[in-house]
């Protein structure tokens, strides 16, 4: 198929290079036309014609808010509500009994979906003036993702496969302009605060200990040394009996020896 602008191998080692560099994630050889396609909208941006050019002009500026645009283009944002549904019972499960505040970390959020998720478990499980006591942190590398994430405005037909009292409880729809969308409640927003983060980043802005944290089919798009770093770094952050929820086709058991297996896809901190 005819391209009007330029990728060569040596241009496509170099975005798999800083990418990684930047952002931990592999990119396959197979994946030229997905890099073209997604890269191509910013080389149109500037008028360039040469993906040579557009990595050099990223390379001469360091600082340039480019990167992000460069990363965002990059992240595949894969998600919907209540993906992989087992583990929701087991959160609702887990904080049930459990006194004091409540805190999850979605540290993959993408579009919201999880970290929404997430949130309506807490509050249905918790009930009443007990529901006021969670916090859901949600970060992620794609800062147009987290946007999006954040203004928790989602399409009817997306939100109508969920059980109807759910959505009664926990959107409002759309009327006018709005016809079709539905918004996350206003309640159930407040509970849950939007941050970027890079988990390759030095320093995580974050503090204390999470009762979970959800790293769920990112840890696929890393390397095995990038894996186990970031699973060593979760460690602090977890409380004792913490839980930490996995993807689907990810197995951390043999990747750490800090986290035992708890269920499906999900560790606690094996005890010293």
């Amino acid at each position: 198929m005819a391209r009007d602008l330029v990728l060569t191998e040596r241009d496509l080692n170099r975005v798999r290079t800083l990418i990684h560099q930047r952002a931990g994630i592999v990119l396959a050889e197979h994946k030229r036309e997905m890099i073209y396609s997604r890269l191509s909208k910013r080389l149109r941006h500037y008028g360039m014609t040469r993906f040579a050019d557009y990595l050099e002009y990223l390379e001469r500026h360091p600082q340039s808010d480019e990167w992000q645009a460069f990363t965002n283009a990059l992240t595949t944002n894969l998600t919907a509500f209540f993906r992989e549904a087992h583990h929701f019972p087991l959160l609702a499960e887990h904080v049930r009994q459990r006194t004091g505040r409540i805190r999850v970390w979605s540290s993959a959020a993408s579009t919201g979906e999880e970290p929404w998720s997430i949130a309506m478990t807490l509050a249905d499980t918790l009930g009443g003036a007990a529901a006021n006591r969670f916090e859901v942190i949600a970060t992620d590398i794609d800062t147009d993702a987290l946007d999006s994430a954040q203004r928790g405005v989602y399409d009817v037909e997306q939100v109508g496969r969920l059980d109807d009292d759910l959505v009664r409880r926990h959107f409002l729809r759309g009327r006018g302009q709005q016809q079709g969308l539905a918004r996350i409640q206003p309640e159930l927003a407040a509970r849950v605060q939007f941050e970027p983060l890079n988990l390759l980043a030095p320093k995580w802005p974050l503090k204390g200990r999470f009762d979970a944290i959800f790293c769920r089919n990112i840890m696929i798009y890393f390397d095995k040394p990038t894996q186990q770093k970031i699973l060593e770094r979760f460690v602090p952050f977890l409380q004792p009996d913490g839980l930490l929820f996995a993807g689907h086709s990810e197995n951390f058991a043999w990747l750490s020896n800090s986290y035992r297996l708890r269920g499906k896809t999900v560790y606690q901190l094996a005890k010293p």
